[in-house]
């Protein structure tokens, strides 16, 4: 295995930062947090129809590109590093690897197109009011397992669930848990927006009330599920990485830049330190989430365990990049008007979503034997 990137995923890079610098500046980010939707449609659609990103993943004969985890990881570190606001993380990673994953040869025909153009907002509706994301926490109810399916109950913490056209819902039936798919516009369902500390990612409550479904597959005990969300997590990791980069690209060039005492603040020893220890932590964190990204490429046996060190440590880092970012920057750091604030939010949103390091330091015990 060999961490440096090829040529081709170089480019990959650049030209989707180019992108997103034109298309997710700060300006862009705050006015979009203000909105309900949080997203701009044309800019989704450019990102479909000009970047083809929603089929990176997607194989060529559904409709996408057929790249491997890594290419998404890259892209993902570039969405990070610029707060985009866009369904992308749910429709793509979580109810994509979803569907794509399931083994049901005919949704993936009728659905993964539709992601991959674009066309389908989609997101994964598995946690409830408890907050757990394991097999305790689904108490969702479906009729039966067929195409006539109906679920009731209440799902929490959805992501772009105010947004999305396509819900994969965890619910049980017959003794097990089982993931449905869910039309956005179906009889039954409602929807509410809920306020979140990270404006920048969306959540909502969705509530089924008798609502027609379709099966989807078997979770096999859950175990399906938590494969999907391994690939989230390593998903999620490679977004904390471009982030964590970023603000500490923005404190070590504050500390050049900012004079006190007649000599930069670079230059003196406690904040020396505290970007040596940042540029540590993001080098640490690189190499986790660049390896947990060619573990679910491979789909190798390794992917559970590494997955949740990557999720782990990650969270750690860039939460605590986030906050030494405020602190270099003294006092300005802390107000409204300088955008330290939406990388240390978005870092511990991040931080909690799938589990928080703690949670995912266990599961990783758990899965080597410890």
């Amino acid at each position: 295995m060999n961490f440096a990137f090829t040529e081709e995923q170089e480019e990959l890079r650049n030209f989707v930062r180019s992108f997103l610098e034109e298309k997710s500046s700060e300006t862009t980010v705050r006015e979009l947090m203000e909105t309900d939707d949080g997203y701009d449609p044309a800019v989704w659609s450019q990102m479909a129809e000009q970047l083809g990103l929603q089929a990176l993943i997607i194989p060529e004969e559904y409709g996408g590109q057929g790249a491997s985890y890594v290419e998404l990881g890259i892209v993902l570190e570039e969405m990070g590093r610029s707060l985009l606001c866009s369904p992308y993380f749910s429709t793509v990673v979580l109810a994509g690897n979803a569907i794509l994953h399931s083994g049901n040869e005919k949704a993936k025909e009728e659905l993964l197109e539709g992601i991959a153009s674009g066309e389908i907002i989609a997101t994964l509706a598995l946690a409830e009011a408890s907050g757990r994301w394991d097999a305790e926490g689904v108490e969702v109810e479906a009729t039966d397992t067929g195409d006539s399916a109906t679920i009731s109950g209440e799902k929490m913490f959805v992501t772009d669930g105010g947004t999305a056209n396509l819900f994969v819902v965890a619910a049980r039936c017959n003794g097990g848990i089982h993931l449905f798919t869910v039309e956005g516009d179906a009889a039954g369902l409602s929807r509410e927006n809920l306020a979140t500390m990270d404006q920048t990612r969306k959540q909502a409550r969705i509530t089924f009330d008798n609502t027609p479904a379709k099966h989807l597959c078997d979770t096999d005990n859950f175990a399906y599920i938590d494969q999907v969300l391994d690939l989230a997590a390593v998903a999620l990791a490679s977004e904390q990485v471009g982030g964590a980069q970023f603000v500490l690209d923005m404190a070590v060039q504050y500390a050049k830049d900012r004079v006190q005492f007649g000599r930069p603040i670079g230059s003196f020893q406690a904040i020396k330190h505290k970007c040596a220890d940042m540029l540590l932590e993001v080098e640490s964190a690189k190499s986790a989430a660049y390896y947990a990204a060619w573990c679910a490429a491979e789909m190798n046996d390794e992917l559970p365990s590494v997955a949740s060190l990557a999720k782990a440590y990650c969270s750690e880092a860039y939460f605590h990049c986030a906050a030494e970012n405020i602190q270099i920057h003294g006092g300005i750091g802390f107000t409204w008007e300088h955008p330290a604030h939406l990388y240390f939010k978005r870092a511990k949103s991040s931080e909690l979503i799938f589990g928080d390091p703690a949670y995912h330091r266990e599961q990783l015990a758990q899965r080597i034997g410890l």
